[in-house]
């Protein structure tokens, strides 16, 4: 058995959704379904999923603006992210106001994650980490035998999330970086929210902001 994934970028922040699922039971989850609905709903079908859980990783408005329309396409519940992130979820008709996207209602989630939470869909699991910094609700889920996580918009390929946010944090970001994600390994793959994937090794030893493994010439 094996965890399987396909990322669709949607909106015009060309935001990393990803559909993740259990090839044995073809179970599966969508993280942060921020947007074009047709099109996620085109490929859950063509991939012939059952989604049983759409999966917050931070309230922004890029990772979540199709949630809603997708749990009434998908009868799945919504869960996460964490608390701490409501008052972003509960802003959505200002975020789309003010960044010029489609009206979007605000919704709570059908659960809040905390960390050490797992998230299952068939014989698959998803773990969860809390990770403030770029929001102060963000959550990274992770699979450790796929050597798989999807990190919001914690981590990029070459750079991190933006702290300049309500409620955002630079030390506390580069923190959650350091002490929550290296621990997990140098071949743990991830899907960052915008961008290419990479591994944690390879950022460890060339993303400026986060390099501790960068050799000196």
């Amino acid at each position: 058995m094996s965890l399987q994934y396909q990322i669709i970028p949607v909106t015009s922040y060309e935001q990393n959704c990803s559909i993740v699922w259990c090839d044995e039971t073809m179970k599966g989850v969508v993280i942060d379904p921020g947007g074009d609905v047709k099109l996620l709903k085109q490929a859950i079908e063509a991939l012939n999923i059952e989604i049983v859980n759409l999966v917050l990783t931070h309230g922004h408005l890029d990772h979540v603006g199709g949630t809603e329309e997708l749990a009434e396409i998908t009868h799945a519940p919504i869960i996460g992210p964490h608390k701490e992130d409501n008052f972003w979820l509960q802003g959505l008709p200002n975020q789309s106001q003010r960044f010029g996207f489609p009206h979007t209602d605000a919704f709570e989630p059908s659960k809040w994650l905390d960390e050490g939470d797992v998230v299952v869909f068939g014989n698959q699991e998803l773990h969860v980490l809390h990770t403030p910094g770029h929001t102060p609700g963000h959550v990274v889920l992770f699979n450790k035998e796929a050597e798989m996580a999807f990190v919001g918009d914690v981590l990029f390929k070459g750079a991190i999330g933006r702290s300049d946010f309500p409620k955002g944090d630079y030390e506390t970001l580069i923190s959650s970086i350091k002490t929550k994600l290296w621990p997990l390994g140098n071949n743990m793959k991830f899907v960052p929210g915008h961008g290419p994937e990479s591994t944690f090794g390879y950022e460890r030893k060339t993303n400026p902001f986060v390099a501790d493994e960068m050799p000196f010439w």
